[in-house]
């Protein structure tokens, strides 16, 4: 029996999202999020997709869930029960997204204690993410020692970016000992995305230049030459670039240190407002698109103002990847408000016909899980819509390493 089944593991600070999927036809087996990790009302979901666990759907458990350990454990125990548990010999590895990559990992690299130890050096650079990833890790190693653990990074895709779109205009003996460069985020979705779109435009990834657009809650632009990332709006930390749910963006510096000294802001406290109490957030209250999208259009004027802003550094990234590309055969838009809002969509196109850019209004109407095109047909450029599935791209990454 050839070992196909890929497990996707997810470890966040308080939940762990997974994916059981078999890469000999890229079949989704499973799916499922414990949440709350920690706290009294932890939950686990759990939904069998095929086999015979799929006939008796979703599965749902509260109750306190005490750590990563205890939560792995679970999910391992409700795959069991669907006759896929971790002891399976079908099983060829557990891919995990790790957030933070560095400058070392810029490839999807089999776990060894080497490898974790590296990772865990990169948690000053991602904080609130690579802890809980390498506690998954672990978890993983420790119920299935046998078995390869791959880490894909989110920052690998954007590794190719040339060291003048990657460095900062700071003192580069310091920007050297601090590690202080653009890393990107968002990189597995990036690299499917443009791939996916490539094929939507029956092309070679080598032979499309596009522009990806992932909007999600936190969201990123990247420009993707030939199939190869020369730049992106996430930078040291997920919190550069695009107007997002609840983070600022772009921002001049001076705003924190006129925040620490003429308001007294904390350096903790600066954080916590520009990271979790900005964006849509921060200048209407509401960091879901669809709530400020139903409040501008009862003419909320706050609403209204947000999402403009939001638009508005949608054009300037569209603008600037344009020129930073030369020629652009495709922008697309992906992740929950790409995909789903096309409000977001018509506004971020309109008034780019002179970028070669236009809409077909039915065709940016429909709602769809499929890939497809909303271009108009005079438009020198494309415009699609392309669901990610960063989930597929962990396991694809994985599996091919393993196998090789």
């Amino acid at each position: 029996m050839t070992a196909s089944r890929v497990l996707v593991l997810n470890s966040g600070s308080s939940s762990v999202k997974y994916q059981l999927l078999d890469m000999a036809d890229r079949s989704r087996l499973a799916a499922g999020l414990v949440e709350r990790i920690g706290e009294v009302t932890s939950r686990l979901v759990h939904e069998p997709l095929a086999g015979p666990g799929a006939a008796g759907g979703r599965r749902e458990q509260e109750g306190p869930i005490a750590d990563h350990a205890a939560a792995l454990r679970a999910v391992a125990a409700e795959l069991a029960a669907d006759g896929m548990g971790l002891d399976s010999p079908e099983l060829a590895a557990v891919g995990h997204r790790v957030v933070h990559g560095g400058t070392k990992f810029t490839q999807p690299v089999v776990v060894d204690d080497a490898v974790l130890a590296e990772i865990r050096s990169l948690i000053p650079l991602a904080p609130l993410h690579n802890p809980a990833n390498v506690t998954g890790i672990e978890v993983a190693r420790e119920l299935r020692a046998d078995l390869p653990q791959v880490a894909v990074f989110d920052t690998a895709f954007h590794a190719t970016m040339p060291e003048y779109a990657a460095r900062y205009a700071i003192d580069a003996a310091t920007a050297e000992k601090y590690s202080v460069r653009r890393y990107g985020f968002h990189g597995t979705s990036h690299a499917y995305v443009s791939r996916a779109t490539a094929a939507l435009l029956g092309r070679a990834p080598e032979e499309v230049n596009v522009i990806v657009l992932h909007l999600g809650n936190g969201a990123s632009a990247s420009a993707v030459r030939g199939g190869v990332c020369v730049d992106t709006s996430m930078g040291l930390t997920p919190l550069e670039g695009l107007v997002m749910g609840t983070r600022s963006g772009d921002l001049d510096p001076a705003v924190v240190f006129h925040l620490a000294r003429v308001g007294g802001l904390s350096v903790d406290e600066i954080d916590s407002l520009l990271n979790k109490k900005s964006g849509l957030l921060g200048m209407c209250g509401d960091n879901d698109m669809r709530e400020v999208l139903r409040r501008a259009g009862e003419g909320d004027e706050a609403a209204a103002i947000a999402f403009a802003a939001y638009v508005h550094r949608l054009k300037k990234y569209i603008g600037a990847y344009s020129a930073v590309l030369g020629r652009v055969d495709a922008v697309v838009f992906t992740a929950g408000v790409g995909e789903n809002a096309h409000q977001v969509r018509e506004a971020a196109v309109d008034g780019l016909a002179e970028l070669g850019l236009a809409l077909d209004p039915a065709a940016n109407a429909v709602r769809s899980a499929e890939p497809r095109l909303i271009s108009a047909e005079y438009a020198r450029v494309a415009v699609a819509v392309v669901p990610t599935d960063e989930e597929l791209e962990i396991a694809t990454q994985a599996y091919a390493l393993v196998t090789e």
